[in-house]
């Protein structure tokens, strides 16, 4: 990505967000969208925009028609917020990578508990070792 591209992902976030927060009013937005990261094609013509959305699978799926249903409405606010001729046409994806980060955290705290819980084991049975071997003594 050039400084450009990424300088405008970085402002159609920022504005998305507002856009999202403040002039959205569909009743399918329960849970909050969370804007995570924006891709802008190198000619600045499209837009990926990655959206975390807290509730359930179905909720998360009427949020994600709800933004893709207002993404001509936000395109034309984008036109109008930025200093761009043009806004990127918007294309908008749940961010699955945050999903997979949390998987791999929750992995990663069962690995330290059963680490734990091993080397508490192998201090308990070291330390009954050295008195059985005082009483053969």
């Amino acid at each position: 990505m050039s400084r450009r591209t990424e300088r405008v992902a970085s402002v159609i976030q920022q504005e998305l967000a507002a856009i999202i927060l403040r002039e959205l009013n569909d009743p399918r937005l329960t849970g909050l969208p969370s804007i995570t990261r924006v891709k802008v094609s190198p000619d600045l013509s499209n837009a990926d925009v990655y959206v975390t959305i807290m509730g359930t699978p179905g909720q998360q799926t009427a949020a994600l028609n709800a933004l893709r249903h207002s993404a001509g409405l936000m395109r034309t606010k984008l036109t109008a917020a930025m200093t761009l001729r043009v806004a990127p046409y918007l294309k908008f994806h749940i961010d699955e990578n945050l999903k997979k980060e949390l998987e791999v955290q929750e992995l990663l705290r069962k690995v330290a508990e059963e680490n734990a819980e091993l080397d508490r084991r192998r201090a308990a049975e070291n330390a009954e070792e050295p008195s059985k071997v005082e009483e053969q003594s």
